[in-house]
This record gives C-alpha cells, sequence and structure tokens, in this order.
C-alpha cells in the first residue's frame, strides 16, 4: 500500500523521534535524585529540590558540597544535565565524573574551572587508567552553560569512550590496549559530583581566587538516570563480558559517525585551548594514543 505525503512525513519524524531515543539511551530517565543518588554533604550544602527533580549544590566558605551513586556501573551511557555557577565565579570547580577509587583506579572527569564575569567558562576533561592520569584536555564552551541546563554525558564502551556536551562528541578516548595504552574496562564506577574551592589552580593558574563575597556559588543538576550496566553483588565478570542483549556491545555504538568526527575536529580547531598530546614540555614524545582519538 503507498503513503501519502503527509504519512511519508509523519512516518520520517516517528524513524527519526526513534533514532534520536536509542542515540540518547535514555541517559536522562526522569528518576527521582534518591533512586540513584545519595548526598555526601548536608542539606544546606546538597539541596534537593521538587521531590528530587532538581539538585543545588552549595559553596561557601564553611563546606563544599557533593552528592554521589548508591550504585556501581560498568559500560552504558551515563551523564547529567548541569547548570553552572553565574557571575564571577572564579576559583569554583564544579566537577562531575566517574571514578573507581583506590591506588590504580579508573576515573573519568569533567571539571567545569570558574572565571571572572563576561569570561568563558573553561571545560577540562581527563582520563584514567589503572591509576594513570595526565591526560588533560581544556576547551571553552560556545555557549553561557549558567543561562540553563545543558547535557554532559560519556559513551562508554568496551572499545570507546566518547565525551559528550549535549550532542557534540568533544573527546573521544579509544582502546589503544595493543600499543600497550591502558583502558577502563575492568573497575566498576562511582558517580560523583561536587562544587569546590580551586582557588589554588582553577582561574588562570590560580591568578584569581574565589571571591567570598560573591558567596553562596551554586550549581544545579538534574537527569539522574543512568542507562548502563549496574554491577550488582560483586558480579563485575557479568559487565565485563556484557550481556548479550546490552546496546554498548552493538558495533554501531563501537566508533564515532563521519558526522560526529567533523563535529570532533570543529571542537579541535576552534576550541581546544589545551591539549596533553601537544605539551612537549610534560611528554617530549606524543603519547601513543594521540593520533587516534583525534581521529588524526
Amino acid at each position: 500500500m503507498g503513503f501519502t505525503g503527509i504519512q511519508r512525513v509523519v512516518l520520517l519524524a516517528s524513524v527519526v523521534a526513534a533514532f534520536l531515543a536509542v542515540v540518547a539511551h535514555a541517559a536522562y530517565f526522569p528518576v527521582g535524585f534518591n533512586e540513584n543518588y545519595a548526598s555526601s554533604t548536608n542539606a544546606e550544602h546538597t539541596q534537593v529540590l521538587n521531590g528530587g527533580e532538581v539538585v543545588n549544590l552549595v559553596l561557601d566558605q564553611s563546606s563544599a558540597a557533593a552528592f554521589g551513586s548508591k550504585g556501581l556501573y560498568l559500560f552504558g551511557a551515563i551523564g547529567m544535565n548541569i547548570k553552572l555557577v553565574p557571575g564571577n565565579s572564579a576559583g569554583t570547580v564544579t566537577a562531575y565524573y566517574l571514578s573507581s577509587g583506590g591506588d590504580h583506579h579508573d576515573e573519568l572527569d569533567f571539571e567545569f574551572l570558574g572565571n571572572v564575569s563576561g569570561q568563558p567558562y573553561t571545560l577540562q576533561t581527563n582520563v584514567f587508567a589503572r591509576g594513570v592520569g595526565g591526560r588533560e584536555q581544556r576547551i571553552s564552551l560556545w555557549f553561557d552553560p549558567t543561562a540553563e541546563f545543558h547535557s554532559y554525558s560519556v559513551r562508554w564502551t568496551r572499545e570507546i569512550i566518547i565525551f559528550f556536551v549535549d550532542d557534540t562528541p568533544i573527546r573521544v578516548f579509544r582502546n589503544n590496549e595493543d600499543l600497550g595504552v591502558p583502558f577502563p574496562n575492568a573497575q566498576p564506577v562511582g558517580i560523583y559530583a561536587s562544587l569546590w574551592d580551586g582557588s589554588a589552580w582553577a582561574t588562570q593558574g590560580g591568578r584569581y581566587p574565589i571571591n567570598w563575597a560573591a558567596a553562596p556559588f551554586v550549581a544545579s543538576f538534574q537527569g539522574f538516570g543512568v542507562d548502563g550496566c549496574e554491577v550488582a553483588g560483586g558480579n563485575i565478570a557479568y559487565c565485563a563480558a556484557g550481556p548479550a542483549n546490552a546496546w554498548w556491545n552493538a558495533g554501531q555504538y563501537q566508533y564515532l559517525t563521519q558526522q560526529q568526527i567533523a563535529a570532533l575536529k570543529n571542537v579541535q580547531s576552534n576550541y581546544l585551548v589545551y591539549d596533553y598530546c601537544t605539551d612537549r614540555v610534560r611528554y617530549p614524545n606524543e603519547p601513543a594514543e594521540c593520533s587516534k582519538n583525534w581521529y588524526g
């Protein structure tokens, strides 16, 4: 049976919507904060609002602020919507990260480095694998991250880790174990957020510390769903091998599309302000993974 023009438009729209839903992987299920997370600081500094729909982290001179996940995860789509500290945020660090803990820990970091009013936020990302980090990259954000919520997430599979800002890939860390580069694939991680005083280094190397007269500083979070493999009862092997029907084992999630590669290269060309890969003081020889991670 043929389709009318209107039917074709409706069908196309439904296909596009389904595709976008698959891409998003429901990392932002509308679940309350308390379902997957718990406060790490008191109710004054970790404010759970609207029945757990929104959480404010509040930094003042008496305390930093933080929360963390109840469960541990290995692979999946993990992210959150964040609205950063407005105004003069110099010296503040808003952190959203995944970490396994321990001396040989794995960790994936988003760190938002505050700035003086009118200057762009810097987003620093880092990757630790088996205790080895030192892989900092910094970009300037191309929008005002204090005006509204934006999503910050990772897609983490056995072959690739992609950092996203909204739907734009800003960084890739591929599995280069064949080159002797460790890859996070065996340690389950907790999910954490914090707001703290980074005056010593965060804003232009510590040139601009926190102005406590502007306190309290508030960063807001929402979107507390997690679409990943939760390690239950210490059964790491189940998640490491991957359930047969887990989306993160599907082939199309082990690489970037050509469109995503173009978007990544645009970030590299126009918004990258620091890359450990090109820092010859720290690394006289380019680290083995760098050319592959930038799709060079």
